[in-house]
């Protein structure tokens, strides 16, 4: 919807509500006698408990972020930061939920639904029960509320509203706990696309309009999850605490009645690396995840006191899924970044390898392309190109870079020395960009290493500012790899092409998007839109292969490294389920199946005072592992 004049006074139920009557293709009012006879309802309550019926409901977790949200805002200007899933996602709740280990859908909000695949359309029948964080019930108002919502010009976010525009075709309200979304294409996951969404509260955003980034820069969304932040509990720079709701709606549902067990979540800024470890030294914080070898092996040895006596317990855990994509972002938008023979040669110049064999000791593994992990949807027949001098000075010297200056870096004859700025906001791996910059001198290429903290990390990438940029984008459990947000011009450029297919002179880089390479090619850009048509699962996995085949080409993404597990340290006092964790989890917190006994906090502290040991706990769950 387009934007209206701002009033002191908004009125935004009406706004919707017109929004809805302008567009009655995509909204239909029908009763429950309109109901399909023939549905059959799933309620997904035949699938394993989560999480152990030993969990202790109550006490407080306490965990350290690396900087202060830039925003409290769910979606808009600056909304993807990187401790966002400590604000919602970890604790927003969808219509269904796919298991963690078997991959079938459970309820979320929805009580059940129903798929009918000759109409193209899901049915959701929402739990009466169900209420936002501020005790307000959740109705199908609420779902219609959504598309306007990710529709409107007035939250900025393109990426929502393609979204809502192209993957649904209609939503129709029966009643008010009982509505239908339409999709356009009978994809294989047809059912996931509606089921994972979720509403949107229209009570919340009664105010909402073209000074949205502004109004609701600190306001926090209610949903339907356990958890919610008040604004006396916001102390600005410094900490949050999120506090479970006692009489939370879904507290004794099957599936979420041994999850999120806290009473509170803590959440404190400590933006240098050494001292968020010094803080869970000291007990500051429950849990610290060990993301390199060094801290594993070497800083929280078997032998650290703390662990042989039994006080901090280490764990590793192999997971499942889709592959989180650590590698090298280069934005071919920027200069000399556009010419792909730099592209190439910057592929060889990084000697991944010897990260993996002396940083990691041997424990990762090489990533091959950025969306691995996705089964036959994922391009299997390609490897990451390897650490070669030679064939990357070749590159360079087709792009003209073929003079090697006193220090050993490249230059053309115009010059120019061949560096680039690699940013980054992963400050732990410091020591990587180390190796990583001194192989590359070898190849004639000059990495200028920049860490910044997340939140400027972040902007400076999704503004388009970056010339590489070291991150991964965590996969959530999907069928096969969404393209489009990563590789469509449509998020690299504003009116990326002319009609003919060639490129628009006046094109502007488009910023707020995913496609932090820049990946701008026509013949990508059809496969894309085949590949996002299609309803046949062969010829996907086909296209799929062939855009990764294209994208490996085209060569703006420098594979890293892939964990197959992540590895936990956490103090006694942190509970766990017998197998640790379920399968399709990226995080040892994330589905908050771990709970705090206050009981052994205490007498874990009071032994730990008084020189008293228990059995060290350093465990490996491998019941997941991919061999």
């Amino acid at each position: 919807p387009e934007p209206i004049e701002s009033e002191a006074t908004r009125d935004i139920a009406a706004e919707a509500q017109a929004f809805y009557e302008s567009r009655p293709d995509l909204f239909t009012f029908a009763s429950p006698e309109d109901l399909p006879a023939d549905l059959v309802w799933d309620d997904g309550m035949d699938q394993p408990d989560l999480g152990s019926p030993q969990a202790k409901k109550g006490g407080s977790y306490y965990e350290v972020l690396e900087d202060f949200p830039p925003t409290l805002r769910a979606v808009g200007p600056d909304s993807n930061f990187s401790s966002r899933a400590w604000l919602s996602d970890f604790y927003r709740i969808t219509w269904a939920v796919a298991h963690p280990d078997t991959g079938e859908y459970i309820p979320g909000i929805a009580e059940s639904w129903a798929i009918s695949t000759e109409r193209k359309t899901v049915y959701i029948k929402i739990n009466p029960a169900a209420k936002w964080t501020d005790d307000e019930p959740i109705t199908s108002d609420d779902a219609m509320f959504a598309f306007f919502f990710y529709l409107s010009d007035y939250i900025q976010a393109p990426y929502y509203a393609n979204f809502w525009s192209t993957e649904f075709t209609n939503i129709t309200r029966y009643d008010d706990l009982t509505f239908s979304v339409a999709v356009p294409r009978l994809k294989p996951d047809m059912a996931d696309k509606v089921l994972r969404e979720a509403p949107v509260p229209m009570h919340f955003y009664d105010e909402l309009g073209p000074d949205f980034p502004e109004r609701y820069q600190w306001r926090y969304q209610p949903h339907a999850g356990p958890y919610s932040l008040a604004e006396q509990d916001v102390d600005m720079g410094v900490r949050l605490v999120l506090r479970r709701k006692q009489d939370w709606w879904a507290k004794d549902n099957k599936y979420w009645r041994n999850l999120f067990n806290p009473d509170q979540i803590n959440l404190s800024v400590v933006r240098d690396p050494a001292k968020r470890y010094e803080a869970f030294r000291r007990g500051d914080s429950d849990m610290f995840r060990i993301a390199t070898a060094e801290m594993w092996y070497d800083n929280l040895p078997e032998d650290d006191p703390d662990v042989a006596n039994g006080y901090l317990h280490k764990s590793t855990f192999y997971n499942g899924g889709p592959r989180s994509n650590w590698g090298l972002w280069m934005n071919s938008t920027r200069y000399l970044l556009d010419n792909q023979d730099i592209r190439s040669g910057i592929q060889f110049a990084m000697n991944w390898q010897l990260v993996i064999d002396n940083y990691f000791r041997g424990d990762m593994e090489r990533l091959r392309t950025q969306t691995d992990g996705y089964e036959d949807f994922s391009h299997t027949g390609l490897a990451a190109r390897p650490f070669d001098i030679e064939r990357a000075t070749e590159y360079f010297a087709k792009a003209g870079f073929s003079q090697r200056g006193p220090d050993g870096i490249l230059t053309n004859e115009q010059g120019e020395r061949l560096a680039f700025t690699l940013t980054t906001h992963y400050d732990r791996f410091a020591d990587v960009f180390t190796i990583l910059k001194e192989e590359a001198i070898k190849a004639g290429l000059e990495l200028r290493i920049e860490i910044l903290d997340g939140a400027a990390g972040f902007r400076k990438a999704s503004e388009k500012q970056h010339e590489i940029y070291f991150v991964s984008f965590n996969a959530p459990p999907a069928m096969y790899p969404d393209y489009w947000q990563y590789f469509h011009s449509d998020n690299a450029y504003d009116d990326a092409f002319l009609d003919d297919g060639s490129i628009n002179p006046e094109r502007k880089v488009k910023p707020q998007t995913n496609n932090l390479q820049g990946v701008a090619v026509y013949e990508i850009d059809q496969l894309i839109d085949r590949y996002e048509e299609s309803e046949d699962r062969e010829q996907m996995i086909e296209l799929s292969q062939q855009i990764s085949q294209m994208h490996f080409d085209y060569a703006s993404y420098s594979p890293g490294f892939v964990e197959p597990f992540y590895r936990t340290a956490y103090w006694r006092w942190v509970r766990w389920p017998e197998g640790f964790n379920h399968k399709n989890t990226s995080y040892p917190y994330e589905l908050f199946v771990h709970w705090i006994d206050e009981d052994i906090k205490a007498e874990t502290r009071g032994a730990r005072r008084g020189g008293q040991a228990f059995e060290p706990v350093i465990q490996v769950y491998d019941q997941f592992r991919i061999q």
